[in-house]
């Protein structure tokens, strides 16, 4: 075993837990379940296609507890950053919830830097999505990036209001 291999597993771990909070919250949009539930819900099913299998369960509950906890706020940057005429409730669920999530981390997460949640989401938005959903992902959170870690994205200023 290299002295990678440790590294590229826990990034594995991280990646699957983002993907299983972009579907806990999916869940959430969609029913009246508490995040409890949903969270417990994915932990049961273990390592089936929709469950948590070796995914970094600490990230995944602090991802959707986080969001969960934020929406309003999460909800409000989004809005600053998408195109006038659109709006959160108007976003189709699935890329909802990929924002909210890679919002919160950037906001809450500071210890992942700005590039990684980036990368994460856009990576994300391509499992689902084949059209411009992925460009809009990379759009929106770089906005919201340079907004809230102004520093750390190239040293480029924080987006405009």
């Amino acid at each position: 075993m290299s002295a990678d291999e440790p590294r590229a597993a826990a990034t594995i771990k991280r990646s699957r837990a983002r993907l299983a909070a972009v579907q806990a919250l999916y869940q959430l949009d969609l029913s009246d379940v508490p995040a409890e539930t949903v969270i417990a819900e994915l932990r049961e099913r273990g390592h089936d296609e929709e469950g948590l299998g070796d995914a970094d369960d600490a990230l995944f509950t602090d991802i959707v507890n986080g969001v969960v906890a934020n929406r309003d706020k999460l909800d409000g940057l989004l809005v600053e950053m998408l195109a006038p005429d659109w709006n959160v409730p108007r976003l189709e669920v699935v890329l909802r919830a990929v924002l909210r999530a890679g919002a919160y981390e950037l906001l809450a997460r500071l210890e992942v830097p700005a590039r990684v949640v980036l990368n994460e989401y856009v990576d994300i938005a391509h499992a689902f999505f084949a059209g411009k959903e992925p460009k809009l992902v990379n759009g929106v959170l770089d906005r919201i990036g340079r907004r809230l870690r102004p520093g750390e994205l190239h040293g480029e200023a924080a987006a405009p209001r």
